[in-house]
């Protein structure tokens, strides 16, 4: 009889007799072969399980063929009342192949009563049952394909989100690139206006830096190791810039020089600190750079002595307001940015994250 479906489009995956529907075919005609030959010895029996066989495979072939012929039925409608017409004429047709392979092997048994009784019973149960057994492998067969659809789709949905995503954390990137790089010139534009002897040198340690910073802005991912490399760059030319206003620290675990970072991730808590914190303040003020991490965390934390949030509006501005989207785009849920007030004066951005260690 006819058999359930294997795979999720057998039309393109399976063959015909597949390995569980072939098993399930000789299965289900073993079982009507022996059902019509209780009581009998076992010449009927074998004559009857043959015959069940031959049926099954037939219309076993024919539920399996029209599943893939013709390519592009109207509709699947059309396509399930093709494959149960041709379960209902591959019936007599099956019984019809047994007797002409049993009248091969003894043309006198063939056409004995009992044998041809037989027949006409094996076409009544196959008209019978073998259209509600393709009904079924057929209602099976479907339900595993919406479910492979809706897998494929999910899969396909989750991957247009992350596509997004990376779109959306690249855009992000590029607009640190221009406010960086807008800032640190203010910074040697400052220091031509007032003639100051320090211009050429800072700008010479200037290119110098950018030549090594720049590329990095692009790449999808760093490390804190060579972001405190720019951190500590960055902080020379400022102190170039003001000798006497900035003093700054850096405090770091050794382990946490392999941890992964969005790109500009230090270096934009530290421009911070020296643009809203420093600079402004008449008397200058200290940075010190913290980062400690676990097995499982990794915390960054830049505090500086200068005017505090009070010279702000208190809230994040555009370069710390980019770096926690980013972080959230990276990290999702599990990292946060905060920034808060230090007395008596200053403030405080800290970044919890997660330890992600880059590939050796």
């Amino acid at each position: 009889m006819a058999a359930t479906a294997s795979s999720v489009e057998p039309r393109r995956a399976q063959w015909v007799f597949d390995g569980p529907r072939l098993l399930f075919a000789l299965g289900v005609s073993a079982l009507f072969g022996v059902a019509n030959s209780l009581g009998a010895g076992p010449p009927t029996l074998l004559v009857a399980l043959g015959h069940a066989v031959v049926l099954g495979l037939v219309v076993t072939l024919a539920f399996s063929v029209l599943e893939r012929f013709p390519k592009r039925p109207p509709t699947w409608r059309h396509r399930w009342i093709l494959q149960l017409v041709g379960v209902v004429v591959a019936v007599p047709v099956g019984v019809l192949l047994a007797h002409v392979v049993h009248m091969y092997a003894d043309i006198h048994a063939a056409h004995e009563d009992a044998q041809l009784r037989s027949l006409v019973v094996l076409i009544v149960e196959g008209l019978l049952f073998a259209p509600w057994i393709a009904l079924g492998a057929m209602v099976r067969q479907r339900d595993v394909f919406a479910r492979d659809q809706a897998l494929k789709f999910e899969l396909e949905r989750s991957e247009l989100e992350r596509n997004a995503l990376d779109a959306r954390l690249k855009l992000l990137q590029a607009q640190v690139e221009p406010h960086f790089l807008f800032n640190t010139l203010a910074n040697v534009q400052a220091l031509v206006d007032v003639g100051s002897p320090q211009a050429p040198k800072v700008l010479t340690s200037l290119i110098a830096y950018l030549r090594a910073a720049v590329p990095r802005m692009h790449e999808p991912s760093t490390t804190l190791g060579q972001e405190l490399e720019l951190v500590r760059a960055y902080l020379e030319l400022m102190r170039m810039r003001m000798p006497d206003r900035l003093e700054f620290t850096l405090h770091v675990d050794a382990d946490a020089s392999t941890q992964q970072c969005p790109p500009m991730t230090l270096l934009t808590l530290v421009e911070n600190a020296v643009r809203h914190g420093i600079d402004p303040n008449e008397e200058g003020g200290r940075i010190d750079v913290e980062v400690r991490s676990t097995a499982d965390r990794c915390v960054i934390r830049v505090t500086d002595t200068g005017l505090g949030l009070k010279s702000s509006s208190g809230g994040l501005g555009t370069g710390l307001s980019t770096l926690r989207e980013r972080l959230q785009l990276k990290f999702g849920g599990d990292a946060r940015l905060e920034l808060r007030a230090v007395e008596p004066h200053g403030a405080c951005a800290e970044i919890d994250m997660p330890a992600r260690r880059a590939s050796p």
